[in-house]
């Protein structure tokens, strides 16, 4: 097939390029479903980017269809566009899904419902980028037309239209904080708005082809722009100047996200996904994927999923990244750094996007002005609505999905589980089987000493008399293990609470009652086999954990005390909670309302915990919270309200609110343990009396 000297070149250009991708994507990635989505071409779709476990897809039968990862059934079929669908996107609860259409229309969706909420009308040609606000009930759009519109799904209206880009505009997205919108344009250019003030703040024109995508990063003030230049471009948002550029070693890029720790980017082009780094510039790893023209990924459970199109059909794809780099894996030699990983990625002193602030009042009032020109079109609406209908496909999917009524019923979607690797992939396995020692010790609950009762009658016609001083002993098993696992296991232990030791000791050292029969001897292989068997899963865990420390370190360094906070709740394992606490203890000009409102809920948490190591050090960091911010939580919350408008203030209450309700839990939590023995009912009653300087 390769002929000529031009096939040649290409030929060596192709295995030239291929010899930098990483040898070791054979199993770290793999196609995960393949399936025809709609009866026309598919021409957009989006996934979920809170959960990565649902997507939307639109096409030219002008239908909107919902899916679940991983399962090739539609469960949901949105119906009502006149056009076909050219641009779909979710919202940031996953609750919402706008769609728009080569008319010109919006539809937006309420998915818990299964209707429609509004259309929205105005753009004159076909949309093909759409972004929610990340607070309010806004949306907004890019066009064909070069316009770019926010829209108030509430009034039904067009809130302001952004015009300066001289091409389609391929791409919005809204900053973490709400107050900017950046658009990329086929004419290469990146443009960021101010909402506020409803007007350009720069240019952005370092790009030499088309922008696919933009996305800011998760907290500092940095923006990663890909384009069709090969090169993912990443710009400063204090100065607006470029911090750095990748190289331009493979195709168009077409999608990119940061991770959700801001450690890296991952850029997904023709078959080929690479991890970038910016300060310095760096290639982490690269990985052939097979994956086509990718249109979005999104990560979950340390897996990226990738989402591609083609004519009728879409297919989805897994990326192990725990074994990518920056995160885990070989280093690539092509590619890695000279400088370790764990070098903090977020130390550039930037600035943090506020992303707890609300929108303001004065957002709506400064671009309300512009909106006359749309309601003259919105009275079309009704009729519109009417003809939108929601097919629900499989009901039970989308109860689970997209109608649990409570957030008990949510937790498993907030929380999936990761896509399993195929079965033809021998290490992903080898892997699972390691953390297979969990359920082990369970398994050996035939416990040798049960095993012997059934031989005590034996014994039984020799001492007839001895039988009922061994009689309590078999009623002696079940009633030891509760004594063995206290309420609260103490801190000064030299042995684990509530493991039979038994059950770790190798079962042929164990003397078995037969007929004179002796238990023959373990070999020395046996036996370091049989105490080695729970070595694996208790080093999955502690590298598990200092994974998790190495990601707050990296933020910590970087200067933004709160991210890495938000980051180790996030991980949701106490030890690492509690190791924080220690620190932020030690150094208690640490301490700011931001990461108090974070911290309470899980001080609440330990004090409920079953070691007591933990409830001392949820004790202790309450103590400090109390002493340090009492006085000023409760000014602030029972001042009276103030005449005018002062921002400030009103954002000091509302966080001295928040903590102010965490300590009432707090209370209700203390009040159940106020009657408890010992050192640690004294502190819980030490803190109900520092609880009366914040009533």
């Amino acid at each position: 097939m390769w002929t000529g000297s031009k096939a040649k070149w290409s030929k060596a250009k192709v295995e030239s390029t291929l010899a930098t991708v990483s040898t070791a994507s054979d199993g770290i990635v793999h196609s995960l479903e393949e399936f025809v989505a709609h009866g026309g071409n598919v021409n957009c779709l989006a996934l979920g980017h809170k959960s990565g476990r649902v997507m939307v897809t639109g096409g030219d039968d002008k239908k909107v269809n919902m899916w679940a990862v991983g399962k090739p059934h539609c469960i949901m079929s949105l119906s009502g566009h006149t056009s076909p669908v050219e641009a779909v996107r979710f919202g940031n609860a996953e609750e919402m899904v706008v769609a728009g259409s080569m008319s010109g229309a919006l539809k937006i969706w309420d998915l818990e419902a299964a209707k429609i909420v509004r259309t929205l009308t105005g753009h004159k040609s076909n949309i093909r980028s759409l972004d929610f606000h990340p607070y309010g009930d806004f949306v907004a759009s890019g066009s064909l037309d070069t316009n770019t519109k926010l829209w108030d799904i509430r009034r039904k209206g067009c809130i302001f239209t952004y015009k300066g880009h001289t091409n389609c505009v391929n791409c919005l997205r809204f900053s973490p904080d709400g107050r900017w919108i950046a658009s990329a344009g086929e004419d290469g250019l990146v443009k960021i708005w101010d909402l506020t003030a409803g007007k350009l703040l720069t240019d952005l024109k370092q790009h030499t082809g088309p922008v696919n995508c933009l996305e800011f990063h998760p907290n500092e003030f940095l923006l990663a722009s890909a384009s069709s230049d090969r090169t993912v471009k990443f710009w400063d948002l204090e100065t607006f100047q470029t911090v750095s550029s990748t190289d331009g070693e493979c195709g168009g890029i077409r999608s990119i996200f940061f991770h959700p720790e801001g450690m890296c980017i991952y850029a997904g082009s023709h078959d080929v996904m690479k991890v970038y780094g910016w300060e310095p510039s760096r290639c982490f790893d690269s990985l052939a994927t097979g994956w086509g023209k990718v249109v979005d990924i999104s990560i979950a459970q340390n897996q990226l999923i990738g989402a591609t199109l083609s004519q009728t059909n879409v297919s989805t794809f897994v990326v192990d990244l725990q074994r990518v780099q920056p995160l885990g894996g070989p280093p690539s030699p092509a590619f890695s750094p000279p400088a370790p990983v764990q070098v903090p990625l977020t130390s550039s002193g930037r600035k943090s996007f506020r992303t707890e602030r609300p929108p303001t009042q004065s957002t709506k009032q400064a671009s309300a002005p512009k909106e006359e020109s749309q309601e003259a079109v919105t009275p079309t609406d009704d009729d519109d609505d009417a003809q939108s209908m929601a097919d629900i496909k499989v009901p039970e999917d989308y109860k689970q999905i997209f109608q649990p009524k409570s957030r008990i019923a949510r937790s498993p979607t907030r929380n999936p589980e990761p896509f399993p690797a195929p079965p033809d992939d021998g290490d992903p396995e080898r892997e699972q089987r390691k953390e297979e020692p969990y359920p082990e010790p369970v398994q050996v609950q035939h416990k040798p000493a049960p095993a012997i009762q059934p031989k005590a009658p034996v014994i039984q016609p020799k001492q007839p008399v001895k039988q009922p001083p061994r009689e309590p002993a078999p009623p002696s098993d079940p009633v030891k293990p509760p004594p063995k696992t206290p309420s609260v296991i103490p801190a000064d232990r030299h042995k684990p609470v509530g493991l039979p030791m038994e059950d770790f000791l190798p079962k042929q050292s164990i003397p078995v009652v037969s007929d004179q029969q002796t238990p023959p001897n373990m070999s020395e292989s046996e036996a370091m086999s049989s105490i080695m068997k729970g070595h694996d899963s208790m080093v999955a865990v502690m590298s598990g954990r200092q994974k998790n420390l190495h990601i707050v370190r990296a933020l910590w360094t970087g200067g933004n005390t709160k991210t890495a906070v938000e980051s180790a709740v996030n991980m949701n394992d106490q030890a690492v909670i509690v190791d924080l606490l220690n620190v932020l203890c030690a150094k208690p000009g640490l301490w700011n309302l931001d990461v108090c409102m974070i911290m309470l809920p899980n001080m609440k948490d330990l004090l409920n915990s079953k070691y007591e190591n933990y409830v001392h050090v949820g004790c202790n960091a309450l103590k400090l919270v109390l002493k340090t911010f009492g006085s000023l939580i409760k000014t602030n919350v029972s001042a009276p309200p103030n005449v005018g408008v002062d921002i400030s203030r009103e954002e000091r209450y509302r966080k001295c609110k928040k903590c102010y309700d965490h300590f009432m839990d707090v209370r209700t939590v203390l009040s159940g343990k106020s009657q408890v023995q010992g050192k640690l009912g004294s502190t819980f009653r030490e803190l109900q009396l520092l609880m009366a300087t914040i009533e």
